[in-house]
């Protein structure tokens, strides 16, 4: 994910640094479905699998979508909290191992004051409701099953034409995510119980940098007058103009200046040096672009849509 750190002042290594110890090991659901390539149904059922065995961990963020931790990295992240006392780690890890595919906790599963805990050490997130979180899940990983069902698709589809049932029926923009209040409510009105979302520390710093990242990629792209460009000449604008490694050492050898240093770049001092090769994995699992083969200059990058 993150490459070598360059040389570069303590302060900013030890920035540097930091940051890479903190950030836990998650992957976009994307991200794995560009990396492995195949079916994306193949691809959802061995996830899927891996859920049921205990293997991995999906978790989800309101408005955000979903990321995949190992299941043991996340209990040791819960083990290594110092937040946390015993018991509530040791009610916590019993949840987690009965529930492997959860991604909600019920408030009646832990007293307050450890659901309070938890959630100031950011293993939970408190007061969603199942319902409202599900409306909200858009944005840069949202996935098209958050926003409609199959049952809404097939009620339009027997509706008649011009009738409102063909559009999907009273509050069915509200249904799909829309602002109104009546989203906040269950069926007959009444609004479930709140209950808790399991989360991970560092969860939001992962989105935060790689959504961003994701946007200085398409930014970078967008400066081409078709919105395409050689993979090589993208890589090499991401990583901020360096030449590459042979190049800069013949520079040297003849005494040359190499051009701006790689700590002063855009890569290290915002993404922390986050490699090019992730984040086009990235922005492909969420259909911002493509990779082909232009036949004359190796793999071609081409943009698909902006958000």
């Amino acid at each position: 994910m993150f490459g070598p750190v360059p040389g570069m002042g303590s302060k900013r290594m030890a920035k540097t640094v930091n940051f890479h110890a903190g950030l836990p090991g998650f992957v976009s659901a994307g991200h794995v479905h560009a990396v492995l390539g195949g079916s994306p149904t193949s691809v959802e059922r061995e996830v899927a699998t891996l859920e049921g065995r205990g293997v991995l961990r999906r978790l989800r963020v309101r408005g955000r979508g979903e990321v995949l931790i190992r299941q043991d990295e996340y209990e040791g992240l819960v083990r290594r909290s110092s937040r946390l006392d015993e018991d509530t780690k040791g009610l916590y890890l019993k949840f987690l191992g009965e529930n492997p595919r959860a991604g909600i906790m019920s408030v009646d599963t832990c007293d307050e004051k450890q659901g309070d805990a938890l959630v100031r050490a950011g293993f939970l997130t408190g007061g969603t409701t199942t319902r409202d979180e599900n409306a909200s899940l858009g944005g840069f990983y949202g996935r098209p099953e958050d926003k409609t069902s199959l049952a809404s698709i097939a009620a339009a589809s027997r509706a008649a034409s011009g009738s409102i049932g063909a559009v999907g029926g009273i509050g069915a923009l509200q249904n799909a995510g829309g602002s109104s209040g009546a989203s906040r409510l269950g069926r007959g009105g009444i609004s479930p119980e709140p209950e808790y979302r399991i989360a991970a520390p560092g969860h939001g710093s992962y989105l935060k940098l790689v959504s961003a990242a994701v946007e200085h990629l398409m930014s970078l792209l967008s400066r081409s007058k078709y919105g395409e460009m050689p993979e090589y000449l993208l890589r090499e604008r991401w990583d901020g103009g360096i030449a590459s490694d042979d190049a800069r050492k013949m520079r040297r050898a003849r005494g040359e200046f190499t051009g701006v240093l790689p700590w002063q770049t855009k890569k290290w001092r915002e993404f922390y040096g986050l490699e090019f090769g992730w984040v086009l994995a990235e922005a492909m699992g969420t259909g911002r672009l493509e990779v082909f083969e232009t036949g004359s200059v190796g793999r071609g990058v081409r943009k698909l849509r902006d958000d």
